[in-house]
């Protein structure tokens, strides 16, 4: 099944086989209706995935195919990504790696570069089950945009790098959550992905081939080695359009 969508500033087009839709998808957005039944209030739901696996795409293709799998119920896909820090702060600051002092900017997307006090009061927020506004990340602008969305759905899936990342202040993060996902996927195949999604936010190859190689693949490293277990393990498997469950931790 082919979904095309404006994906943090971006139209993206994806691909998911018929299989993956029939056998993955169906079940869990079933499993989520009845979790939301069976609470009588909001659900948060975590997707942890690497940079480059697509996550953005797939809880905003889940929120699409929810309408018809489970109408009863409303479902809204939302990211950390809005969480970044601003553009103007990485630059000013400064952060160690590999013994030098370095812009924060170049490692952007590393843990570090996230307000992560801002996103765990946001979370908590959006556990008490009112409306409340959430950032959005523009890649064309590179920085958030405060307040450019209004969460009100039953189940809320938030997608992000580090949503399960087994970590000094991170892993906390997973006890507001009433269902979790995990999402891998081969490193190649994500190095290919980032690139390609760099260049087209207007970066030359060469660039962005020395970025993604220097800062998104040591986080994607980190993803792949440092997320916790979830209830539901999922993988990637060829070219992207299959997805298949990995032992479940539950």
């Amino acid at each position: 099944m082919e979904y095309s969508a404006n994906i943090n500033g971006i139209e993206v087009t994806a691909f998911y086989s018929d299989t993956t839709v029939r056998e993955i998808f169906f079940p869990l957005l079933e499993r989520l209706a009845q979790l939301h039944t069976e609470k009588q209030s909001r659900i948060l739901v975590m997707l942890a995935a690497p940079p480059g696996a697509g996550k953005s795409t797939l809880v905003s293709f889940l929120e699409k195919l929810a309408k018809d799998v489970c109408p009863e119920k409303t479902f809204q896909a939302v990211g950390m990504d809005g969480f970044h820090r601003r553009q103007e702060y990485l630059l000013s600051h400064t952060v160690e790696v590999n013994g030098r002092e370095i812009p924060m900017v170049r490692i952007k997307g590393a843990p570090v570069t996230f307000d992560l006090e801002g996103l765990r009061r946001k979370i908590s927020e959006l556990t008490e089950g009112r409306a409340c506004s959430w950032p959005r990340y523009d890649r064309l602008l590179h920085n958030p945009v405060e307040d450019a969305i209004t969460i009100e759905a039953d189940i809320v899936l938030l997608e992000g790098n580090y949503l399960l990342l087994d970590s000094d202040g991170w892993r906390e993060l997973s006890d507001f959550a009433d269902y979790t996902i995990s999402l891998s996927a081969d490193e190649e195949l994500l190095r290919k992905r980032l690139i390609d999604r760099r260049i087209l936010t207007g970066v030359e190859r060469k660039a962005a081939e020395a970025f993604v190689d220097f800062s998104d693949m040591a986080n994607v490293r980190l993803c792949l080695e440092k997320t916790k277990r979830a209830d539901l393990e999922l993988e990637i498997i060829g070219d992207g359009s299959e997805i298949r469950k990995r032992e479940s931790a539950v």
